[in-house]
């Protein structure tokens, strides 16, 4: 499927980059500012992955994100809405949301915001977290003057959800939050 044995190409010394389906933009293009933060949310959670302590099922749950995450960029690098290329579907979506209610089943509700922090796994868990939310903000952006696929806009609010419940997780099921206490340092 894919075939990369010529990294550098020259083709985007002028600015400008292709899209997946062949077309050029300007790199700074709403598009490819979508998707290049898609792929800073994957390389955060690689980061992350390398926090978790030997949690296995976390690993894995990161694992199945990661390749996800690759979906999400191949539909948003491609113009359109056409069936005809790779698609998030709502079922990766559905698989985010069964894994959120797995795990916040043992968490206690949050009484506070909770600041990002905690446990090394918790802390990259946010710092994933809200590069998802630009993530997701650019997404919006680019469905304003584009076509998008929902699903992927879907995906990525969901996967910010499961980011701050994992967080949590890692943080020994909330007891480990660091939360906000308002007013604290006036």
């Amino acid at each position: 499927m894919v075939k990369l044995d010529v990294i550098t190409t020259r083709g985007g010394d002028a600015g400008e980059t292709s899209l997946g389906d062949g077309s050029r933009v300007r790199k700074d293009a709403l598009r490819v500012a979508a998707y290049g933060t898609v792929d800073e949310v994957n390389a955060t959670i690689g980061l992350l992955r390398l926090h978790l302590a030997g949690d296995r099922q976390a690993d894995a749950m990161l694992g199945r994100i990661q390749n996800d995450l690759f979906d999400v960029g191949a539909d948003l690098c491609v113009p359109g809405l056409g069936t005809d290329r790779l698609r998030v579907t709502d079922g990766q979506c559905l698989r985010l949301e069964g894994e959120i209610a797995a795990m916040n089943a043992d968490i206690p509700p949050l009484r506070s915001f909770v600041l990002p922090g905690g446990s090394p796994g918790a802390a990259h868990a946010h710092l994933a977290r809200t590069v998802t939310r630009r993530a997701e903000r650019e997404a919006v952006a680019l469905a304003a003057e584009d076509a998008v696929n929902p699903a992927v806009i879907r995906y990525l609010n969901r996967l910010s959800d499961h980011l701050f419940v994992l967080s949590r997780r890692l943080n020994g099921n909330g007891s480990g939050d660091v939360t906000w206490t308002p007013g604290a340092t006036r």
